[in-house]
């Protein structure tokens, strides 16, 4: 019986098409196979240069998908690139003139697209006293120059209380040379892209005094880090070169304007800057204002 049912089985194979014997043990094609052993001589040595290895179909593959896959993008320029452009543009400038021309040809800081106009500095560079606000608001970017607006308005007044005047003595400056959209605050990046110029502008003003106007500005330049009300009338040493000079911190005109009750505290700062300035020669001395 059980013959008769292997010779039937053997017909039904033959009746498919199963007329060819691949070899005497039965191969189990789920495992994987075993590999060609070596072969000796001639013949063994030319059918192995002429068998594919496995790393040429890897590296086959690999050539084939990188044509498939679309190249990457170039990737754009990081802040640090943008930060090495504004060193060596600010480092190269040997004159006001040329940081001026620097600063509006520097293309790394994206507020510079939405901004109207480059707001370099405005007052008299020979008189020795810089003061530095933080950023132009919207009269400052349409007019090209700091402190126009209200705020300028009021510190134009600020300065003239103790003698001093953007046309005779006093020279002004920002830590942004661009408005930040809606007159927000400038983030850390954008501060460190632009105040590589800020510094190498110190450096050519050659002040003896700074004053630095709010909060923003303190945070740039000396790295201050608790709130400018408990650091206004602080007097700080800023080193250009091989010098230091005087660094007074004060409220921003701005923050006056909506806080009028703290006018007194920035009098009394603007008294102490007298004081400083006049004991440096830079100021006549004068009765006091009351």
């Amino acid at each position: 019986m059980q013959d008769k049912d292997a010779l039937s089985t053997l017909t039904w194979l033959l009746d498919a098409g199963a007329d060819e014997a691949m070899g005497e043990e039965p191969v189990n094609r789920l495992k994987a196979p075993m590999p060609h052993p070596p072969l000796e001589g001639p013949e063994g040595r030319a059918r192995a240069q002429a068998r594919p290895v496995g790393s040429q179909f890897v590296s086959a593959a690999s050539k084939f998908r990188e044509r498939e896959q679309p190249p990457s993008p170039t990737p754009p320029p990081s802040d640090n690139d943008a930060i090495g452009t504004a060193q060596r543009s600010a480092a190269a400038a040997s004159s006001l003139a040329d940081l001026k021309a620097a600063l509006e040809a520097f293309e790394g800081c994206g507020l510079k697209r939405g901004a109207t106009t480059t707001v370099f500095a405005d007052g008299t560079p020979t008189g020795g006293i810089m003061f530095i606000g933080e950023a132009p608001g919207r009269d400052e970017d349409r007019a090209g120059k700091p402190f126009v607006g209200r705020a300028g308005q009021l510190l134009d007044r600020m300065l003239a209380s103790i003698g001093l005047s953007r046309q005779t003595n006093t020279y002004i400056t920002n830590v942004m040379a661009w408005r930040p959209p809606d007159n927000r605050d400038p983030t850390p990046e954008e501060g460190a892209m632009c105040l590589p110029f800020l510094r190498r502008h110190i450096e050519l003003a050659d002040p003896k005094v700074i004053v630095l106007l709010g909060a923003v500005a303190a945070r740039h330049v000396v790295g201050l880090s608790e709130g400018i009300m408990r650091s206004r009338g602080r007097w700080m040493d800023y080193r250009i070169g091989e010098q230091t000079v005087p660094l007074l911190l004060t409220l921003h005109p701005a923050y006056l304007l909506r806080q009028p009750a703290h006018k007194k505290l920035a009098w009394r700062d603007l008294q102490s800057l007298a004081a400083r300035l006049e004991s440096l020669n830079l100021l006549e001395r004068r009765d006091a204002v009351s």
